[in-house]
């Protein structure tokens, strides 16, 4: 009877130890995370700058160096590919935003996006009750212009964005996702 016992012990520990592999902590993501984004760094050949040096080229990146600019405090890349029309948003301002994007997951490579007409949004897509504007989609709006292509040769704003999770939509926050953005940005009518 203790043979049974034990072989039972055993095989429950052996079989808790087996489950716990399974599962990822939270700090096993993160650094998951980070991977991924390292890897999408290493293999696109960007040139990674300091927020100080964004600052000395005007709030700009250089597209044909590659250059994305770090933000330390919150660890979202940026690279602004145009500037855009019109003026930046000023302090305190509301403005209707129109933005369109392609979204890409930076763990599994895959990539979604939408075709939005009326009110489907970014909220639809994700079954998510949150209203919250991703934090990383808001960064950019510091840095670019806010207007719309009134001209043959005007522009809107485009940046791309390597979002971690934490400044990303909720289920990018669930999933410990970090997501790679280009979206464009134009002022609402």
């Amino acid at each position: 009877m203790k043979k049974i016992v034990y072989f039972l012990l055993v095989l429950f520990v052996v079989g808790a130890f087996v489950a716990c592999d399974d599962d990822m902590s939270y700090a096993d993501q993160v650094e998951a995370e980070q991977k991924a984004i390292n890897k999408y760094l290493a293999d696109s050949a960007v040139k990674v700058i300091s927020e100080d040096q964004f600052a000395a080229q005007n709030y700009m990146t250089d597209t044909a160096k590659n250059e994305w600019v770090l933000f330390s405090s919150n660890g979202v890349y940026m690279q602004i590919v145009r500037k855009g029309t019109g003026q930046p948003l000023k302090d305190k301002e509301t403005a209707t935003v129109l933005c369109r994007y392609i979204e890409r997951n930076l763990q599994t490579g895959t990539f979604t996006g939408i075709f939005v007409s009326g009110q489907s949004s970014l909220m639809d897509i994700y079954s998510s009750s949150s209203t919250a504007v991703p934090k990383g989609w808001l960064l950019p709006l510091t840095y670019i212009n806010l207007g719309r292509q009134s001209t043959a040769d005007g522009e809107i704003a485009k940046v791309r964005l390597i979002v971690p999770h934490d400044m990303g939509h909720s289920s990018a926050t669930y999933n410990v996702t970090p997501m790679l953005y280009d979206i464009t940005y134009e002022r609402g009518r």
